[in-house]
């Protein structure tokens, strides 16, 4: 079936890069959105950018706009998170998200819910 597998996180000093990686596998075909969510400790799972797959169209979250760059390599079913300029704010557990659903706005795709398939979670940290 369908997996989803993350790399590239790390440890980085507060002002650098992290490149994330999330790689699919299985029965990809379908995908409509990916996206990347977050987890820091003690805070609930949220957003930080969407794909639409066909189109390459990108949504990222004000947070972090400016400074993160969603982006997909179709033909290597890979979607990728540039991220610059780190705070050490952005420390978290980041989880690549897959969906084939097309049953709502584009704003619901901000939700955990909308997403079938996730990713283990990469650490990044950011050290002040």
């Amino acid at each position: 079936q369908v997996q989803l597998i993350e790399s590239g996180g790390g440890l980085v000093q507060a002002g650098g890069s992290l490149r994330l990686s999330c790689a699919a596998s299985g029965r990809t075909s379908s995908f409509y959105i990916m996206g990347w969510f977050r987890q820091a400790p003690g805070k609930e799972r949220e957003f930080v950018a969407r794909i639409t797959w066909s189109s390459g169209y990108t949504y990222v979250a004000d947070s972090v706009k400016g400074r993160f760059t969603i982006s997909r390599d179709s033909a290597e079913n890979t979607v990728y998170l540039q991220m610059n300029s780190l705070k050490p704010e952005d420390t978290a557990v980041y989880y690549c998200a897959a969906t084939t659903l097309r049953n709502g706005y584009y704003s619901d795709y901000q939700r955990t819910g909308k997403y079938e398939y996730w990713g283990q979670g990469t650490q990044v940290t950011v050290s002040s």
